[in-house]
């Protein structure tokens, strides 16, 4: 059996690296024409480095990145509402929680990929033919498949096949996402620290010795063009400074700017022999830290499952396993995402408040639930 992958991020890479390990053959597409390092970072939290650690690279991406300890939310001026200690979870699970440069981590998966990436396939139709599918792709090329994996992303080609009828949420903000060379003071250098204001945010994190990554959201209400990344930092201007200087020292052209979008849930991953993963299948918005780390679970839970079974018997039992979490976690960021952009001033005194008074204890059993892997 070859299983084609269609879609070389995150969750296809490390999908492709755990079939591989288990001795199936695979072949990936990508529609880029070459995997550049996108200008962002990403929190590899327990549950995703748990499954890096099964896969053999959990030391080589700690090398590469930043250990974070603490996940704090602040108000504007950096004084924590909110504290997570993730030493708890380092503990119990022998791994650390890693920020790293989402272009390292793809660096680091390619080079353990055996696989060649077949670029420039930007796939444009599924065909069912006898048990077989017709994989059709923009350069003309045409591949025969009996097994497919989706892991195209929330535009996914490979779902509109299967699922013509989903829907793509807007959240009605708009994300600046950057990397600067900048020296954090000590005490924010092992902790994500994600400030919160009236109708918007500011989150940073170190990734590197020096190297930092930030994320800035508000909410606009028709369009994006309402804001633009050359007034940065006038939309914080009211925010502790050292926000302000890490706007100030990003170059322009390593900010990216993005609508923030999630996959409405839907109850069907699968259809004979194609599967979605990650985005294709739940697409959530980032406001948990959890949308990499549920494409990688994905791949470890459904990697397992098809050395135990055949293959539609697999693709039903990773449906069955991975479907209730995934949809919790989208359900729960989308909330999160409409809590943290509250314009009443009074709803955020309440919100605040709640934050301050929310025992650590229920902070500790939340991630308890995300951090679990699935019992296969």
């Amino acid at each position: 059996m070859t299983i084609d992958i269609i879609g070389a991020g995150i969750g296809g890479l490390t999908t492709a690296i755990a079939l591989e390990q288990k001795g199936i053959k695979i072949r990936i597409f990508e529609r880029a024409e070459q995997i550049k390092p996108v200008g962002a970072g990403i929190i590899l939290a327990s549950n995703a480095m748990q499954v890096y650690e099964k896969l053999g690279l959990r030391k080589i991406i700690e090398e590469n990145g930043n250990p974070i300890s603490l996940m704090n939310i602040t108000n504007s001026n950096l004084k924590p509402l909110s504290k997570i200690d993730l030493s708890y979870f380092e503990q119990k699970h022998n791994i650390k929680n890693i920020a790293i440069h989402r272009g390292k981590l793809q660096q680091i998966l390619m080079e353990r990929l055996n696989t060649k990436i077949e670029l420039k396939h930007k796939l444009t139709s599924i065909d069912k033919i006898a048990n077989a599918y017709s994989l059709k792709f923009e350069n003309g090329k045409q591949i025969q498949s009996s097994t497919i994996l989706g892991a195209d992303g929330l535009h996914s080609i490979v779902r509109q096949n299967i699922l013509p009828n989903n829907s793509i949420r807007n959240a009605n903000q708009i994300c600046w996402r950057g990397i600067t060379d900048f020296k954090l003071p000590i005490k924010f250098r092992h902790e994500l620290n994600e400030a919160w204001g009236k109708s918007e945010r500011f989150g940073f994190v170190q990734i590197a010795e020096n190297k930092v990554y930030w994320y800035a959201l508000k909410s606009f209400k028709k369009n994006k063009n309402e804001f633009s990344s050359n007034n940065l930092e006038q939309y914080f201007i009211d925010y502790n400074s050292v926000v302000k200087d890490i706007i100030k020292s990003t170059k322009k052209e390593q900010i990216n700017t993005a609508e923030i979008s999630d996959l409405k849930p839907t109850n069907i991953w699968h259809k004979e022999n194609v599967c979605l993963i990650g985005d294709s299948a739940h697409a959530t918005t980032p406001n948990m830290g959890q949308g990499a780390c549920q494409a990688i679970e994905d791949a470890f839970v459904l990697s397992e499952c098809i050395d135990k079974y055949e293959i539609t018997k697999a693709f039903t039992e990773y449906q069955k396993l991975r479907l209730p979490k995934a949809h919790q976690i989208t359900k729960a960021s989308w909330l999160v995402g409409k809590m943290a952009h509250l314009k009443n001033p009074i709803l955020i005194s309440l919100r605040n408040q709640m934050l301050r008074l929310t025992p650590s204890s229920v902070n500790r059993k939340q991630n308890e639930q995300i951090f679990q892997l699935a019992d296969i």
